[in-house]
């Protein structure tokens, strides 16, 4: 794992990364091979200068002159060919590598615990998986590959110039070092501040996706102008980060420039003077050591430019394996697979805290019996919905034992286990998808006439072919194009087309209109027959008929009982509940 530091490169890092090339090994030999092919096809062309002007130029040798200008040609012709078939193939790399990253951190994140997601900011998340990949990719089309060819062009360039001249050569050299330290110390104070660009941007794309989502509580709560302020304020961070490697650019790029310059000045100065004496520097080898130089540094410079972009590869790498590292499963070690569930349900002294030390449930006892139904009241915080996180596996407990049919869950293969178990939200998510699919949620299994056919047996095919399009009706993000009430209806069916074992039904009718309330609570008197069903509710008019209801504080089970059995018991909490809500409506 690459560390927060001013380090130039982590190799540790780079290694783990290349390692996602090993299927296209071939690719990358190639794109390495056009590499060094146009590190030489570099070289050439100023070889070939050099050539024309002692040989043809100075002597006027027009013959020989169209002979070095074909071979210029040709040269040019195989140099953009290569450099066409780098660049392609460097690019074509990339994206392979990051659409594997990309699959492998999306499945990974499909894996993680619930409490996970409860910790993490959305924004953060999708940063991760779409802007800090897309990233990575600049490594292989920008920034290691274009620095290798670089690097060879370089080392070719110096081999060839010191066989020309070592006099020359070292006046070059004696600028290199300018350049090879401003270039040094660019590359870390680089590394530092494209960290920082990267936290910066994830805030940004956190805030920014937030407040969209939230945006009818920020315009309900007059939030505009203080939200507005808080963005100003990430907005500058955000800007501040970009300007630190501005300015980093802004000091590199005049001193290699300037360098360059001086370069020029020097090679023509004792250069020219040489050739004018008659020594063995010729005016070709001064005009092919003024563009070799610039051979030289130009990549030296665009390799400073280049590792900006490797840079900002490796911190978005290095921000995506930290969530590839995260160790946030639930532990899928059961192998049991469940057939035919009858649906009793028992919690034996079972313990659970979603912060160590502050325990939700403290020691819960109860047993649900196949086919009853079971509502589950008390106060917020009570620890009525975790209960039902904990019967789906979405969190590990402490200590205690679940079991369904006398199996301990742990024991039962997760998807094997949640695929008898259906669970009703009172926040309903909808996909921005057909009513269809999202009834279905791409289950091969499910046809349409299955669907509309338990839409009939639940009372809402009518409600739903009423929609424009019918089961084909698009709903829009978060089923934007439905009344709360109606979302409701849609994971009604969803839950019972599954025809599952279990049916969890979790303040499901808490927040809808009458008639739609009428609508769920005849849905709901016809998929909890004959199922065992668990019904958490405040709403204590939609739980009177149950089986049995289980009333629970602060984390503990106080009463048990069916509804009137609750009421008379004496100062009993179910029954000061009942007094709160029917009997002030009562009087």
């Amino acid at each position: 794992m690459a560390e927060k530091s001013g380090k130039a490169f982590d190799f540790k890092l780079f290694k783990r990364l290349i390692t996602y090339t090993n299927p296209y090994r071939l690719t990358f030999y190639f794109v390495g091979i056009s590499a060094i092919l146009l590190s030489v096809f570099g070289v050439l062309r100023p070889y070939l200068l050099q050539q024309t002007i002692d040989r043809t130029i100075t002597p006027k040798d027009n013959e020989l002159l169209i002979y070095f200008i074909s071979l210029m040609v040709g040269v040019l012709f195989l140099e953009v060919i290569s450099q066409l078939v780098f660049i392609y193939f460097a690019n074509w790399l990339g994206q392979e590598v990051i659409r594997d990253i990309r699959v492998k951190l999306f499945k990974h994140m499909l894996g993680f615990k619930k409490q996970y997601y409860d910790q993490s900011a959305v924004g953060r998340l999708v940063t991760r998986a779409v802007s800090d990949i897309e990233t990575i990719a600049s490594i292989f089309s920008q920034g290691l590959f274009m620095i290798i060819s670089d690097l060879l062009k370089m080392l070719v360039i110096l081999g060839y110039m010191l066989y020309q001249s070592w006099e020359l050569t070292i006046l070059v050299f004696a600028v290199l070092p300018v350049i090879v330290y401003a270039t040094r110390v660019f590359q870390k104070n680089m590394k530092v501040a494209f960290e920082e660009v990267r936290t910066q941007v994830s805030n940004l794309n956190s805030f920014v996706q937030e407040r969209i989502t939230g945006m009818k509580i920020v315009q309900l709560f007059t939030r505009e102008e203080t939200e507005y302020a808080n963005f100003k304020e990430i907005n500058e961070k955000h800007k501040k980060g970009w300007i630190k490697t501005v300015w980093y650019n802004s000091i590199f790029f005049p001193i290699a420039e300037m360098s360059s310059s001086v370069t020029i000045g020097l090679i023509v100065w004792f250069g020219g003077l040489k050739a004018a004496q008659g020594d063995v520097i010729t005016l070709g080898v001064v005009i092919a050591f003024i563009e070799l130089s610039q051979m030289l540094f130009r990549p030296l410079r665009q390799i400073a430019d280049k590792f900006n972009s490797l840079q900002m590869g490796m911190v978005a790498a290095n921000r995506v394996f930290a969530i590839l590292d995260k160790d946030s499963k639930i532990e899928n070690k059961g192998t049991l697979v469940l057939e035919n569930v009858k649906g009793d349900i028992t919690f034996d002294n079972v313990r659970f805290s979603y912060v160590e030390g502050e325990e939700v449930l403290k020691g819960i006892s109860l047993i649900v019996n196949a086919g009853e139904t079971v509502a589950i009241v008390g106060a917020t915080g009570a620890g009525k919905s975790t209960i039902i996180n904990l019967l789906s596996r979405f969190y590990e407990i402490d200590n205690g034992v679940v079991s369904i049919d006398e199996v301990d869950i742990e024991t039962v293969d997760l998807r094997s286990l949640r695929s008898h178990i259906a669970v009703v939200l009172q926040d309903v998510f909808l996909f921005a998808d057909t009513i269809l699919n999202n009834i279905t949620l791409g289950d091969p299994g499910i046809t349409e006439e299955q669907v509309h056919q338990a839409a009939k047996e639940i009372g809402i095919h009518d409600f739903i072919m009423s929609l424009p399009e019918g089961y084909q009706y698009n709903v829009k993000e978060r089923g934007a194009m439905l009344s709360s009430g109606q979302r409701q209806l849609i994971s009604f069916l969803r839950a019972f087309v599954t025809n599952p074992g279990i049916l969890v039904l979790d303040e499901a009718t808490s927040s809808i209109d009458s008639y739609s309330e009428q609508l769920i609570q005849d849905a709901t008197n016809k998929i909890t027959k004959g199922r065992t069903s668990i019904v958490i509710a405040h709403r204590l008019a939609t739980i009177k008929n149950a089986d049995k209801i289980i009333v629970m504080d602060q984390g503990k089970i106080v009463e048990q009982g069916n509804h009137d059995e609750l009421l008379d018991i004496a100062d009993g909490y179910y029954k000061g509940l009942y007094e709160v809500q029917f009997a002030t409506v009562a009087e």
